[in-house]
């Protein structure tokens, strides 16, 4: 069973070299490939698959998060800013844990991966979880059925 299988990968690789070397000649006779060759926009469900699968992946991927044993960790591992302020908890010395485990560790990943602080990083983070939950960006709720009050 083995030599089968390492057969027809052997194949499949001579026929792969055969047709890159010969690319010139045969490309001008293909078919165009939907989505990669013509011109318009790229179908959202295309979007949703590429988000999935890099999401996917940077979940497999190794990524050492600091141990937060209070707020003073969180800081200096990033986790503030101007506008999200911890030196008020610092200072006074709070005793709590610091910041919610799973949501630090998720807004740090979004900082290392997109290249971004971290409000950019707590704002995507909330809109995700926004997604998530039914609630559009202005807060709103998305479900059909929902009824508001003006005041």
């Amino acid at each position: 069973m083995a030599y089968l299988f390492y057969s027809i990968v052997f194949i499949f690789l001579i026929a792969a070299t055969v047709l890159y070397a010969t690319r010139a000649h045969w490309r001008a006779h293909a078919p165009p490939i939907p989505y990669l060759t013509a011109p318009g926009p790229i179908p959202e469900t295309l979007y949703n698959i590429s988000d999935y699968l890099s999401r996917r992946l940077d979940s497999l991927r190794y990524s050492r998060l600091p141990q937060s044993m209070g707020f003073a960790d969180d800081a200096e591992a990033g986790l503030h800013s101007t506008n999200f302020s911890l030196a008020d908890n610092i200072e006074a010395e709070d005793s709590r844990r610091g910041l919610d485990e799973e949501s630090r560790q998720e807004v740090y990943r979004i900082m290392k991966r997109r290249n971004v602080g971290f409000d950019e990083a707590r704002r995507l983070f909330i809109q995700d979880k926004f997604g998530r939950e039914g609630i559009a960006a202005d807060g709103r709720p998305l479900d059909r059925k929902a009824v508001m009050f003006d005041r």
